[in-house]
């Protein structure tokens, strides 16, 4: 009777804008809603004019069709933790991408980026950590070999659920991971193998889960994982050398005091290549994304091959972000269209089952895809030459990049990533390569850095100014000095404190989700909704193969 009880009174407050909302304009948008909400936030939707349409169970959601008018009231309800938009998508590249077409990761390794000619030397990536920051990451097949993924700590909202801890609820990691390093166990040498391989496959995958089931993370927690890759970057028989960060925000405070850019600068500086996508569409600013506008790290830009191999086709699509003249991608790689590993039941999967390319596969483009490329490109470079530094690397990723003729440097950088042209050239020297900017201090504002992108509590609560995703004070100057020196991460605690669960200092945080921005893919689908019901399986409590960290190691 309760839940009836309830249910009435919040229709109630949204029924009567029925009729002036049904004229308006009408949006796709995925509703999640509260513990004990029953049918009520449905009703809301229907109530005021909507249409309720599949029901996402891992995300205890449902995608919704309704006015555009009608937002505000619903996102007020008591029974909705969270309403997202569905952006619009456009079609980057022909749909029905078969599996063994010329955008899967192995046809982009062999063919588009010279990979191959390392799996040929036997150079894999072997022995090579990549950290992975993004959505977790699950042990389909591909990322299922032994001590494939080592599993960091879980920062994301979704870490005091036991059954989601570390595991891709979204899908967007999973999807990173496959790219980066993912590789069918037969056994056999990557070029031997007949089935899936990324482009470094035989390097080993750190993955810090930071995003939960929408998408929904602040830069204080991105802060935080790069923070603990830093620290623990040679620990316990890690080896991470390259951290890939398919993040950014439209921050656009000087990078020479934003935390975000002295976070990653702290990693370079320390010996790992940092990769960051440069951006899609220049979302909300007039140049690459933080932390991509940062001199020091990699900003890689998205290429569409048009499907072939033919290099006098390539261009860079007009969603990549260009910069802005001063500040412009590194270089450009393969990001339209990309098939790489699927995360059955996640989010992303449910809501563009077109995406699918058969059972095992899923197409995204976006730069989070280039950037991913790259990061396994880097890989082999190290394995390569053990001793290179992050400056080395960049010097002779950039110049052996191949420009494009039908792109203009504010859009390429450099031009496309050709490591078959890196492969045999001399390593640059230490002096030709150390690169002479300004470092960042990081003592600018959190909340600069954040941009537009925040993350709002059940009560509609933005998490905003200075304080991070714990609720607590942020202080820029005694991070910064304490990240340098190595003193964020503690016996499992950052900066002194630990993190609890999903609640920080009473609120339980949602957010804008990738779609919105933050996480740099582009699209999983170039059609819309299509109403097919999934029956396939979903990912609930499965332990799966790799290591799990923990303050005194693995287990």
């Amino acid at each position: 009777m309760l839940a009836v009880a309830l249910a009435a009174a919040l229709v109630g407050g949204i029924a009567g804008t029925r009729s002036a909302a049904a004229s308006d304009e009408r949006v796709s948008v995925i509703v999640r809603q509260l513990p004990g909400a029953g049918g009520a936030p449905q009703a809301l939707v229907e109530q005021a004019g909507g249409t309720v349409g599949r029901r996402l169970g891992i995300i205890d959601g449902f995608t919704a069709v309704l006015p555009k008018a009608s937002l505000a009231r619903l996102r007020a309800s008591h029974a909705v933790r969270s309403v997202t938009v569905n952006q619009p998508v456009r079609l980057a590249s022909a749909d029905g991408l078969a599996a063994d077409a010329s955008g899967t990761v192995r046809q982009v390794a062999e063919r588009l980026t010279g990979a191959g000619d390392y799996w040929d030397d036997g150079l894999t990536g072997r022995g090579v950590d990549v950290a992975l920051l993004d959505s977790g990451v699950v042990g389909v097949d591909g990322l299922d070999g032994d001590d494939k993924v080592v599993y960091g700590p879980d920062l994301s909202f979704e870490n005091h659920r036991a059954d989601l801890r570390n595991q891709d609820t979204y899908g967007h990691g999973t999807h990173m991971a496959g790219i980066i390093a993912g590789r069918d166990d037969d056994g056999r040498a990557a070029r031997q193998a007949n089935g899936f391989a990324g482009m470094a496959p035989g390097a080993r995958l750190v993955s810090l889960k930071l995003a939960d089931a929408g998408g929904a993370t602040d830069v204080s927690q991105v802060i935080a994982g790069i923070d603990w890759v830093v620290q623990h970057r040679n620990r316990h028989g890690l080896n991470i050398r390259v951290l890939n960060l398919s993040f950014g925000t439209d921050g656009v405070q000087d990078y020479r005091i934003d935390p975000l850019a002295y976070a990653v600068e702290v990693a370079w500086r320390k010996g790992i290549v940092v990769v960051v996508a440069a951006g899609n569409e220049g979302f909300g600013s007039a140049k690459l994304n933080n932390p991509a506008y940062d001199p020091h790290v990699l900003a890689i830009g998205a290429a569409d091959t048009a499907g072939t191999a033919d290099r006098g086709d390539d261009t860079v699509p007009s969603w990549s972000s260009r910069g802005d003249g001063t500040r412009d991608p590194d270089l450009v790689a393969p990001g339209s269209s990309i098939v790489s590993l699927r995360d059955p039941g996640s989010a992303i999967d449910l809501a563009y089952p077109t995406a699918r390319v058969g059972d095992r596969f899923f197409k995204g483009t976006g730069t989070s895809q280039a950037a991913a490329v790259v990061s396994g490109a880097a890989a082999l470079v190290i394995q390569q030459r053990p001793g290179i530094t992050p400056d080395q690397v960049k010097k002779l990723l950039t110049r052996t990049a191949r420009p494009l003729r039908k792109a203009d440097p504010a859009a390429q950088g450099d031009g496309m990533l050709d490591l078959a042209a890196a492969h045999d050239r001399p390593t640059p020297p230490a002096s030709a390569s150390t690169q002479r900017f300004v470092y960042s201090t990081g003592t600018g504002s959190l909340e600069a850095a954040r941009g537009t992108m925040h993350v709002q509590s059940d009560t509609g609560e933005a998490l905003v100014g200075e304080q991070d995703a714990r609720g607590e004070t942020w202080d820029g100057r005694t991070w910064s000095d304490a990240a340098w020196d190595g003193r964020t991460w503690s016996g499992g605690a950052w900066t002194g404190r630990t993190w609890s669960g999903g609640t920080w200092s009473g609120r339980t945080w949602s957010g804008r989700t990738w779609s919105s921005g933050s996480w740099e893919g582009r699209t999983w689908s170039g059609r819309t909704w299509s109403g097919r019901t999934w029956s396939g399986r979903t990912w609930s409590g499965r332990t799966w193969s790799g290591r799990t960290w923990s303050s005194d190691g693995w287990y």
